[in-house]
């Protein structure tokens, strides 16, 4: 004898497929809910290492302040460190006059955080001078070279520059190309005070800048400073 088939059979493989898509469905939803979620973490650790950059150009500003305070002048003023670079002079000479030493300002010499630049470690340069900073002279400016773009845009947030605007260097200046100096810029006691590098100012969304993120024409590169001593 033969019997007819059940539609129940039918039915339950109509489930089965349906449940398939749904789960697929959920697991899509998912994974974009997630990638969102790192970026908003993502995004906020960058503002939290841009908080922590800007609070060490502070320590270090308080730092030059201090060595003024004790009578060193600011020719005299020294950036020399064992992790420096050899230009800055070596931490024994002159004590009193190092920024980093235990007889100077006893500031601590701190890498950047993890992930806003090239690895590369602060400088020093007095070759600049700042859009409305000061006099004519040039400034001594701590720089946090080759740092992200990303890390660029989240500290110029912070400090209130309009969105989408790139404060720029031009480099109208003789000497050097950028904020970013090379190797013979190291402050060693001299500033260019006669044609120093010189801003665009009209690239700055919020004057009088202090401290910015700068996109540099020459190198195309981004470098943030913060000026220690306004001249």
């Amino acid at each position: 004898m033969t019997y007819p088939t059940k539609p129940e059979s039918g039915s339950i493989l109509i489930y089965i497929l349906l449940g398939i898509v749904l789960l697929g469905a959920l697991t899509v939803a998912l994974r974009q809910v997630g990638s969102g979620g790192s970026q908003d973490i993502d995004k906020e650790d960058m503002g939290l290492k841009a908080g922590q950059v800007q609070q060490y150009g502070s320590e270090l500003a308080t730092a030059v302040n201090d060595l003024l305070a004790n009578g060193i002048s600011e020719a005299d003023i020294r950036f020399a460190h064992d992790d420096a670079p050899t230009e800055y002079g070596n931490i024994t000479d002159a004590p009193k006059n190092q920024i980093f030493g235990k007889q100077g300002a006893k500031a601590n010499y701190k890498k950047p955080p993890q992930g806003v630049n090239d690895g590369s470690p602060w400088e020093f340069f007095g070759t600049s001078r700042i859009v409305q900073v000061g006099s004519d002279k040039a400034e001594l400016i701590a720089v946090l070279p080759h740092v992200t773009e990303t890390f660029c845009k989240a500290i110029n947030s912070q400090l209130g520059f309009a969105p989408n605007t790139k404060p720029t260097d031009s480099a109208s200046g003789s000497s050097p190309d950028c904020v970013m100096g090379s190797s013979s810029h190291r402050f060693q006691g001299s500033f260019t005070d006669i044609s120093p590098n010189l801003l665009d100012a009209a690239s700055f969304s919020k004057l009088p800048a202090l401290q910015a993120c700068v996109y540099c024409d020459a190198g195309s590169t981004y470098n943030y400073y913060y000026v220690l001593l306004a001249r």
